[in-house]
């Protein structure tokens, strides 16, 4: 029976300035479990106890701390954990100062009707967004709403979905000033990619939700609008609802990934979890990742075009992929200020 004290995992997210499926993935990489989990629903619940934990782990995330100091981090002494924050610290700093190097010979070179009030979000983290999930987007005469965007608003936030049949992408976004109500709708893909430019140049922006058209209002009035669709988008949903439990978890590093499939960028590339260590297999060799895996031992193979722009697009260091075998999808997670979950199709095996 749960108690009646806790906190559904919405109520504790809103407390704690996370979204719900951060706290899903903090769970699961065991940073912040929850105080209790129904038995028969799967349900999460948490303490008012654990505000405080969800707060630190909130903050280090800000700060860019990647998830094995974080795990550190709650572990170790005071004297430990400040010196974490400050390495931490130092290292982006030094990122910083790299980054305003870079600008400044860039700055050298270059010489002398009626609608609907949804939401405001920050202008640049919704021009990522929109970059991030139109990648599992696709042209198709035949079925022209898998070139759209499915927008979802409610009160506590707003998500972006995209899928191309191979792949599906879900980004949720944390309003900067709420939604004043529940909102759906399918937005043409290459009217959102044409105002990304704009977006990023307006520090918050008014989704405007009209009866053909979603505005965004920039703050110096002017607004941009969107096409929506008519076509019925696919019931992601259901698809999501009726995957199998997963049967092997990885954990990795996404820069070490990316980096060995630059290197090559071979057609298909393999994933193998023997031992519990994740390889990724590449023409002629193998190369270990730092990182972790469950379950016995396992091959599964991708094309790369559907796999990397999966991988590049993730936020933040940290990756967890979830596989369920060779004919299912594979889930790629990561979460830094809401989160943004892909689904990848594996191939065929490409050995003789």
């Amino acid at each position: 029976m749960t108690d009646p004290e806790l906190m559904s995992i919405g109520a504790f997210a809103k407390l704690a300035g996370l979204t719900a499926s951060a706290l899903r993935f903090y769970d699961d990489a065991d940073v912040l479990r929850p105080e209790q989990v129904d038995p028969l629903t799967g349900y999460r619940f948490y303490s008012e106890s654990q505000l405080g934990r969800a707060s630190q782990l909130r903050r280090l995330r800000e700060i860019g701390m990647p998830l094995p100091d974080i795990a550190r981090f709650f572990t170790v002494s005071a004297q430990d954990a400040a010196r974490l924050i400050d390495d931490q610290v130092a290292k982006v700093a030094a990122e910083a100062i790299g980054v305003q190097r870079t600008a400044a010979a860039l700055k050298a070179s270059l010489g002398e009707g009626a609608c609907l009030n949804l939401c405001v979000l920050p202008g640049p983290v919704l021009a990522t967004a929109v970059d991030q999930v139109l990648a599992t987007t696709v042209r198709d005469a035949e079925v022209p709403v898998l070139g759209g965007v499915r927008v979802e608003a409610d009160p506590d936030a707003i998500s972006l979905t995209t899928t191309d049949r191979y792949r599906l992408a879900t980004r949720t976004l944390v309003p900067s000033r709420p939604s004043a109500a529940s909102w759906a709708g399918t937005l043409a893909g290459d009217d959102l990619q044409a105002t990304t430019s704009r977006l990023r140049r307006t520090p918050q922006v008014m989704l405007e939700a009209g009866e053909r058209t979603l505005g965004f209002r920039m703050v110096d009035g002017a607004v941009m609008h969107c096409r929506l669709l008519t076509e019925v988008f696919p019931d992601y949903r259901f698809l999501i609802g009726s995957l199998p439990a997963a049967t092997h978890r990885v954990t990795v590093d996404k820069h070490q990934i990316l980096k060995a499939l630059e290197q090559q960028a071979p057609e298909k590339v393999g994933l193998r979890v023997a031992g519990g260590r994740p390889t990724v297999l590449l023409p002629g060799s193998t190369v270990d990742l730092d990182g972790t895996a469950t379950g016995p031992d396992l091959t599964l193979w991708f094309e790369l075009t559907t796999l990397y722009p999966a991988l590049s697009h993730a936020l933040g260091s940290d990756l967890m992929v979830d596989l369920r075998g060779p004919d299912q999808p594979a889930t790629i997670r990561s979460a830094n200020d809401g989160d943004l979950t892909t689904l990848v199709m594996p191939c065929r095996d490409p050995a003789p």
